[in-house]
């Protein structure tokens, strides 16, 4: 399951992460962003041991969406060391998310 992120504990999870972290910038009314949502959920499960992957509601959390210029949803950063290393802007099959954190791993 992807964890919930928020502005409250972004700066923990996200950017003090040893671990990439994917972040899925979405809002409930998006319906492109229900396409992504299990396809991050499938991420989560396969990368739990290996990687950070979360979820982040732009209509309640509005500070780090903007603080990143995510300004269409759904968009997915992805984060090392706590600086942001990719974005997909849209929706994307399954494979794009999980190469951006396989390159990473790799990397590491």
């Amino acid at each position: 399951m992807a964890l919930e992120i928020t502005d409250a504990n972004f700066e923990e999870i996200v950017l003090k992460s040893d671990k990439p972290v994917l972040v899925d910038f979405w809002a409930a009314w998006c319906g492109p962003c229900r396409m992504v949502g299990p396809i991050i959920e499938q991420v989560s499960d396969e990368y739990k041991d290996k990687a950070v992957v979360g979820k982040l509601d732009v209509d309640a959390n509005q500070e780090f969406a903007a603080k990143y210029g995510v300004r269409n949803i759904p968009t997915v950063l992805v984060f090392q060391g706590g600086e942001v290393v990719g974005r997909q802007v849209g929706v994307s099959p399954k494979d794009v998310y999980t190469k951006a954190i396989d390159d990473l791993l790799t990397d590491a």
